[in-house]
């Protein structure tokens, strides 16, 4: 019984994981898509480290979101 409901509960937090990681990854390439620059580029060549704070709350921030979302 309580096996049962541990394995049911794992399960539910793996698909949650995945379908949250999904959801950041579209979020991203959506990201990426409407830039009008390059963020390789910023990031990478042009050492641009406000770009890369920037990109990392905004990553922090749908995470939350994703997961309150999922949590409920």
């Amino acid at each position: 019984m309580i096996t049962s409901q541990l394995l049911h509960q794992l399960l539910l937090a793996a698909i949650f994981s995945i379908l949250g990681l999904v959801i950041l990854g579209v979020v991203w390439l959506v990201l990426v898509k409407i830039l009008p620059f390059s963020l390789r580029k910023e990031m990478e060549d042009d050492q641009n480290i406000a770009l890369g704070i920037v990109l990392g709350s905004l990553i922090l921030g749908i995470s939350l979101i994703i997961a309150a979302a999922i949590h409920g």
